[in-house]
């Protein structure tokens, strides 16, 4: 199955998130067929949730995602994305998409092309066999992360490489600095155990962060941290947000109780407090709040 066959999405800028420089029209412009305006409501559509939950928080529930199985694919959005919309949830900062995804063995996104986006894979297992118009040809594994600049334009595939068993990734995309960027692509493999009982960051705008590189002032870190293990984690930039998405377990950040698959939005704040109710894996995503 094409991509282009079930994916018809919008592209929206969430309520309380500034933009500047561009207006959102040219901001937003984009010819690719997950970004074109939705004309109608899908089967998975929900309703707001009033997520949010303080002045500068949103919570977002597993159960609450939007997304659809297809057979193939069995995918959950975070964020507003192909049949999904959720006025309340079109992104977060210049974190547009959040895609957990699951592709049955020997399936995957047949070649579709991309523009002016940011676009991150983070394996949780199987192996994704990549192909892109760039001429890369590679596999990522568990521990590695992918990311492409999309920039002028780049088309890609991404097949689960066995036949015999599933492949779940995380699908990230956030607006780049600036647009219509050389199309560029990177791909990492990072030792697990650094990020035990540590957040090890794996996506940075500089190379001396350790993370692989991109281009948008955003730092992703991960952490795989025991039961009642604490930390403090430090915004990067000012003017950034965090969003903590726990891959599995149970955490506490800020007095807010997660358990696996909810997310976790903060702004306006210089740190925030980690507590492990139980052994967990975490993603937290530290972004520009303003676009443009």
């Amino acid at each position: 199955m094409k991509r282009k066959d079930f994916l018809k999405a919008g592209l929206f800028v969430g309520a309380g998130f500034a933009m500047k420089g561009a207006n959102a029209a040219e901001v937003m412009q984009n010819n690719n067929d997950e970004l074109k305006p939705i004309d109608a409501l899908g089967f998975n559509h929900l309703p707001a949730t009033n997520s949010k939950i303080a002045d500068n928080m949103v919570l977002h529930k597993a159960n609450t995602r939007g997304g659809a199985d297809h057979g193939w694919l069995n995918t959950r959005h975070t964020f507003s994305f192909a049949n999904y919309y959720n006025p309340e949830r079109m992104n977060f900062g210049v974190l547009r998409v959040l895609n957990d995804d699951i592709i049955s063995g020997g399936t995957g996104f047949s070649t579709h092309p991309h523009d002016n986006m940011e676009i991150i894979s983070i394996p949780l297992f199987g192996d994704l066999e990549h192909k892109d118009s760039m001429g890369n040809i590679s596999v990522i594994r568990q521990y590695d992360v992918q990311a492409m600049t999309a920039g002028t334009g780049i088309k890609h595939s991404e097949y689960n490489a066995n036949k015999d068993k599933e492949a779940r990734f995380l699908q990230i995309w956030l607006f780049p600095k600036k647009r219509n960027l050389k199309p560029a692509y990177d791909q990492k493999t990072f030792t697990p155990k650094q990020r035990q009982n540590k957040l090890q960051v794996i996506v940075s705008p500089n190379a001396k962060d350790g993370g692989i590189g991109i281009y948008q002032d955003a730092w992703f870190s991960m952490g795989n941290l025991k039961k009642d293990f604490k930390t403090s984690y430090q915004i990067k930039q000012t003017g950034n947000g965090v969003y903590a998405f726990l891959i599995s377990g149970s955490v506490t950040i800020n007095g807010v109780a997660l358990d696996a698959r909810d997310g976790l939005g903060i702004w306006n704040t210089n740190n925030i407090d980690i507590k492990a109710s139980t052994e967990c894996e975490l993603l937290l995503m530290d972004v520009p709040m303003q676009i443009g």
